[in-house]
């Protein structure tokens, strides 16, 4: 694994001439004495790959570009979607349909046309994290699940690259440097991943949009600070950050001597299946269930409802969701199922949905094993009802 030093020293090597267009826009970086001309030079000379163009890495990419970061990496595969624009900062309106490759690229252009970009339309995976991550010097991870954030660890701990980490949820964030030479790695904080569906995604639970520009915020402040060599950066420390109280807390870490990623006797040696690590079955939490499930899909449930079978729809979402938009449906949120599963009959045939149908499988399990036999998850929830069947109701 390489050192900051090797790192730093590889930066200073490269061609970093800064012209006279770039001394007057960095001005206010080249007039500080942690920064002046050298450590600008250090800047233009630096790789940074982002790992996603969404919450995280829209603050992460405007202010690298800003600062003058000579070359910025950009992986992501999806397209912008109106949901997005509440926290991605780097889209508008407009992109909406867009690959959010290009809907940054045009942005970051605009920032500054010294930073050189370059792009990669894929999503990140065991078949080609080794091969982008080895022309980088820095990797930011600015993604929003389990699987990817062990990847982007591993293949950090194995290419010898820091991981500047940020992850969000709700009004919480946390922000570390791992896969240092020294420091821990994110596998020493969690070992083990959570089973799937304990942690909702933010499709799921919400984030508030500023959220990600905070920690996207503190995860370039420390990017540009690694790179300079300056201050003191979150190596063996996890900020946690409390927007709802502002409030950050600071918990120390250790390296693990018995990591398997970057331990003593270390085990991983190549990159693994991450879903399955994970738990994760078919690539999708929302869908991960044990055991044998009935499902429908929501166009077999509106076959129902227009034959007017005796149906009960259970919508097991919270009071502020069912307000957005129901299917008329008897409210029980998930968590309170348990006390209230009397208000069920279990001689009628029952449909559970949630938003998106993660909560409504946990539901479904629940039933089953207390003694319903016609019980079914709606396959996609609410979210395929409006993309299907009523393209007027309201989605979130």
């Amino acid at each position: 694994m390489a050192t900051l030093t090797e790192v730093n020293s590889k930066i200073a090597e490269s061609d970093s001439t800064l012209n006279n267009d770039e001394i007057l826009r960095y001005s206010r970086h080249l007039i500080m004495p942690e920064v002046g001309m050298a450590g600008q030079q250090k800047l233009k000379a630096a790789k940074v790959l982002c790992i996603g163009a969404g919450g995280l890495g829209s603050p992460l990419a405007l202010y690298l570009t800003a600062a003058g970061v000579g070359t910025l990496g950009l992986v992501d595969f999806d397209v912008v979607d109106y949901t997005n624009l509440q926290r991605q900062i780097i889209h508008t309106t407009a992109d909406v349909g867009r690959k959010k490759l290009d809907s940054a690229v045009d942005k970051l252009k605009a920032i500054n046309p010294f930073v050189k970009l370059k792009t990669f339309d894929a999503r990140l995976s065991s078949a080609n994290a080794l091969e982008l991550f080895r022309d980088f010097d820095f990797i930011a991870d600015g993604t929003d699940n389990f699987p990817t954030r062990y990847l982007v660890n591993d293949a950090c701990v194995l290419t010898g690259k820091p991981n500047i980490y940020g992850s969000i949820f709700r009004f919480e964030g946390q922000a570390s440097v791992f896969a240092t030479e020294n420091g821990p790695c994110y596998r020493c904080l969690y070992p083990e991943p959570p089973p799937p569906g304990l942690v909702p995604s933010c499709a799921e639970g919400g984030v508030l949009g500023i959220l990600p520009g905070l920690v996207g915020v503190i995860q370039a402040t420390e990017t540009i600070k690694m790179i300079l060599g300056q201050g003191d950066p979150l190596i063996g420390r996890l900020l946690l950050v409390d927007a709802l109280g502002m409030k950050f807390r600071e918990l120390k870490l250790r390296k693990n001597p018995d990591c398997p990623a970057c331990g003593t006797h270390r085990t991983i040696t190549e990159l693994i299946d991450y879903d399955q690590f994970c738990g994760i079955r078919g690539g999708e939490a929302s869908t991960a269930t044990e055991g044998t499930m009935s499902e429908i899909s929501v166009e077999g449930l509106k076959k129902k409802l227009d034959n007017k079978e005796d149906i009960f729809i259970l919508d097991v979402r919270e009071p502020h969701e069912y307000q957005i938009c129901n299917l008329n449906g008897h409210l029980i949120p998930l968590g309170d199922l348990p006390k209230r599963v009397g208000e069920l009959d279990s001689s009628r045939e029952i449909v559970a949905h949630c938003k998106m149908g993660g909560r409504s499988a946990k539901a479904v399990t629940f039933l089953q094993q207390s003694g319903f036999k016609k019980v079914s998850n709606l396959t996609g929830g609410i979210t395929a009802w409006a993309e299907r069947v009523d393209p007027k109701m309201p989605k979130y």
